[in-house]
């Protein structure tokens, strides 16, 4: 599974808060419209200007905050291919797989913003196509990997109706 995009690049700490504002919060029975915003407190034209598989890089402890499933979502409904960071809160990554958004922890230190990337979740190899650095992050278990093929977990019960890993 190879992904290309372009990097948007975030500091540590970015909450559920900041990918999904809480202003919106009358939005979060229209998700897609809700997308419009993900991630505005942070970058205001991040949602109006990043291209579908973009990719969001950040620092650590991405996704803190509450465990709504609707920061991932709209991630993954904005077009952001994958999100890469040096490390996620808990629930956040696990929401992430489980709607079909890939989450891959490395040091993104040597990434910057709008360099093209290219990263392989099966070899756990993100070449860096701006600078010709390549990373290494730790490839991901072949369940997650079907379940991202799948959609997500929802998809994959729909699919099989059950686990079929």
């Amino acid at each position: 599974m190879a992904l290309e995009g372009k990097a948007w690049k975030f500091g540590d700490s970015i909450s559920t808060d900041h990918i999904a504002p809480g202003r919106y919060f009358h939005l979060r029975t229209n998700l897609p419209e809700l997308a419009k915003h993900v991630l505005e407190d942070a970058d205001p034209q991040f949602a109006e200007k990043m291209e579908p598989g973009d990719f969001v890089v950040a620092g650590r402890n991405f996704g803190l905050g509450s465990s709504r499933e609707h920061a991932p979502r709209i991630i993954k409904i904005a077009g952001v291919s994958a999100v890469l960071a040096r490390s996620f809160a808990r629930i956040f990554y696990r929401n992430a797989i489980n709607v079909g958004l890939p989450v891959l922890e490395l040091d993104t230190s040597g990434i910057e913003a709008g360099d093209r990337l290219r990263l392989d979740l099966e070899t756990g190899v993100v070449e860096n196509l701006t600078s010709g650095e390549k990373l290494e992050f730790q490839p991901l278990p072949p369940v997650m990997l079907k379940i991202l093929a799948d959609g997500g977990l929802v998809e994959h019960f729909r699919k099989y109706g059950e686990f079929n890993l």
